[in-house]
């Protein structure tokens, strides 16, 4: 059959220049192409030899192959696969001179609408994308090829301008070898020296180590007279030849069972991938079956990055599709929350777009996605029995960011909340879990009982849970900055409503207590009301109500906000984020059982009395209300220093304390 050139039409030509000038971001990947289609060449044999013994297919060494010629500065991938038949050529290789490349090329140029970028992607196989981009890296590429069964093999070649050749050959081997004239080297136009053994062993190893073939490369000769370790014995005194070097591993240890694979292994894999030097926490094989079809290895590391909460840090798993790398840091495959989490999945086919570097978002992603969430969720729950120690350390490096999952992640809050766990005043030394306080409750209590701060002993020492501690009423101690934030997000765990003891009113008395409790209470709002309704007014731009508190039984005063209103550490937490929010008053509860509170009230009812009888009650240095306004004042200082807030007026507040220390000398 003679040799047939065929002529690109216009628009194909303009599809080839896209190709080699716009669609990869890196020209290494057309060593990935190629290998992938070898490896896909070799599946296909192997399973076409089990279903016909009568192909006469040569399946003894099936293996991938790179030869490199330093002088013709050539390079050949080759492989002893199925093969294509001189149609196959013609319709595989050569179908970018199809008439529907017009319509292949217009969808690319306007990619931007999904829908479009969808038709464009399906068109990928037919246009045989891979194979072309062979020419980002070679000014002449030719593909010999023989199918398995065949006696006649076929020859394709092309200098990727105006046309290409396909003939009949006799000669060719069973498989298919591309051929690539190399461009001269371009290290500013990242266009390297691909002739280069060190450049090669590069790129496989990146991109295509876990290929169950072998990738072989012959090896430099050896000169004559040199160790012959290892080595093919040459003939009539030529230099003894090297045996081929097998360049990528072929250990896909998530294809492996788990009873096969030593941890060793595995944590060698993980320090490769993580880049870390310490043994993982925890390694996850997950192997999902069906219409869909990938395998995962994940790992929990022992320690966190010092960066994982800097926004420069990079997060995700790496991709593999049929063993060949995809990209390295795929965020799609993990909620944020479980970025510390490294590892590889492994799909047998996913939606790529044209290039293979960035994902479609469609239903296998989002599939792998919450599956791979809920099996990480899951593992750590088994942790939480199973191996409390390694628990802990997990939660101590990780609760943070686990923690923001509560927010993200609505579907699997419960399951979050589960495997979290928390600081108590139940004991100093050993965190709880929500399960273990429910479990614990007094009876009569409704709340699971929280309190916010910047640390442990700001919040044993705040005033808000003195009532707490005096009724054993154990109370969790929330310290992270995203604490602030989730509490708000989750009203409860399992049916048990979780409340802040810094918001609201408190009530903790039994049934037995609460009838005199109630009429102690009413007293007491009888004898105060005259300086509650005065302070009220007097602090007016500073609180919303000044009321007696049910929480103190130590300090005079606190500062509470409303049941549902925001707390002013997440004011602060929004504003740090660049989101305005108004400031809500909040309320000041007075203790009436301090001597600094009663003392304050006989002084507001004797200025009142004073006032009444048209007397003056000035002291001379007091003022006219006998220093109860300055009091007043610096009450509300005191609370909001008691619970780590900061004052509007530092400066005046430490003028009216040294001034009342002088007057008390």
């Amino acid at each position: 059959m003679p040799v047939e050139t065929f002529e690109f039409q216009v628009e194909a030509r303009q599809l080839l220049q896209m190709m080699i000038h716009s669609i990869y971001s890196n020209k290494d990947v057309f060593l990935r192409e190629l290998i992938s289609n070898a490896s896909d060449s070799l599946d296909k044999l192997r399973l076409e030899a089990l279903r016909d013994d009568s192909l006469g297919a040569d399946v003894s060494d099936l293996h991938i192959e790179l030869e490199v010629d330093e002088k013709a500065r050539t390079l050949t991938v080759r492989d002893t696969g199925i093969g294509m038949s001189y149609d196959e050529v013609v319709k595989l290789i050569g179908t970018i001179a199809d008439s529907g490349t017009a319509k292949f090329l217009r969808d690319l140029k306007e990619s931007d609408d999904p829908a479009r970028s969808s038709a464009a992607e399906n068109l990928i196989g037919q246009f045989g994308v891979g194979f072309y981009s062979s020419f980002m890296v070679a000014d002449e590429v030719t593909l010999l090829t023989r199918r398995a069964g065949e006696t006649q093999g076929s020859r394709w070649a092309s200098d990727g301008a105006g046309t290409y050749t396909i003939e009949a050959v006799d000669d060719a081997p069973q498989g298919t070898s591309v051929t690539l004239r190399l461009k001269p080297e371009d290290v500013d136009d990242k266009l390297y020296d691909y002739t280069s053994r060190y450049k090669l062993r590069e790129i496989v190893k990146r991109y295509s180590d876990f290929i169950s073939w072998p990738i072989r490369m012959a090896a430099v000769p050896l000169p004559a007279g040199g160790d012959d370790t290892d080595t093919e014995a040459g003939t009539d005194g030529d230099a003894p030849t090297p045996a081929p070097e097998t360049l990528n591993s072929m250990k896909a240890l998530w294809a492996r069972p788990r009873a096969e694979v030593s941890d060793e292994e595995y944590h060698e894999l993980y320090k490769r991938i993580s880049h870390d030097w310490v043994d993982p926490l925890e390694t996850i094989l997950l192997q999902a079956e069906g219409t869909f079809e990938y395998q995962a290895l994940l790992f929990v590391p022992s320690r966190a990055p010092q960066d994982l909460y800097t926004q420069g840090y990079v997060n995700g798993l790496q991709l593999y599709v049929k063993r060949v790398f995809i990209m390295g840091d795929c965020e799609a495959l993990l909620p944020s929350y479980l970025r510390f989490v490294k590892g590889v999945v492994d799909a047998q086919d996913l939606s790529l777009n044209v290039s293979r570097e960035i994902l479609q978002q469609d239903r296998q992603i989002q599939l792998m996605h919450r599956r791979l969430a809920k099996k990480v969720l899951s593992t750590i729950r088994e942790m939480m029995t199973g191996s409390p120690e390694r628990y802990a350390t997990l939660w101590r490096e990780f609760g943070r960011v686990i923690k923001e999952g509560l927010l993200s992640d609505r579907d699997n809050s419960e399951a979050i909340l589960g495997i979290s766990s928390f600081a108590s005043t139940h004991d100093p030394s050993e965190p709880t879990t929500l399960r273990q306080y429910a479990e614990r409750m007094g009876e009569g209590q409704e709340h699971i009982y929280y309190m916010t701060g910047d640390s442990r002993q700001t919040i044993e020492n705040s005033p808000h849970i003195e009532a707490f501690k005096a009724k054993g009423v154990e109370v969790l101690l929330l310290t992270d900055p995203v604490d602030e934030v989730w509490v708000e997000a989750v009203p409860e765990f399992d049916g048990k409503a979780l409340r802040s003891v810094a918001k609201g009113e408190v009530d903790l008395d039994s049934e037995e207590d609460r009838k005199e409790t109630e009429t102690r209470r009413e007293q007491q709002r009888d004898e105060f009301a005259g300086l509650l309704e005065w302070m009220t007014e007097r602090l007016s731009e500073s609180v919303k109500e000044v009321r007696l508190s049910s929480r103190l039984t130590v300090s005079p005063a606190c500062v509470v906000s409303d049941t549902d209103a925001v707390t002013p550490a997440l004011e602060n937490l929004y504003r740090a984020m660049g989101q305005e929010v108004p400031h809500v008053k909040r309320i000041l509860e007075l203790n009436p059982g301090h001597p600094l509170v009663t003392g304050l009230n006989k002084v507001h009812a004797a200025n009142a009395t004073n006032a009444a009888n048209g007397a003056s009650g000035a002291d001379g240095q007091n003022g006219a209300d006998g220093g109860a306004a300055e009091v007043a004042e610096l009450l509300y200082d005191l609370a909001l220093l008691a619970e780590g807030g900061a004052l509007d007026d530092p400066s005046r507040f430490v003028r009216a304390v040294a001034d009342r220390l002088e007057r008390t000398l």
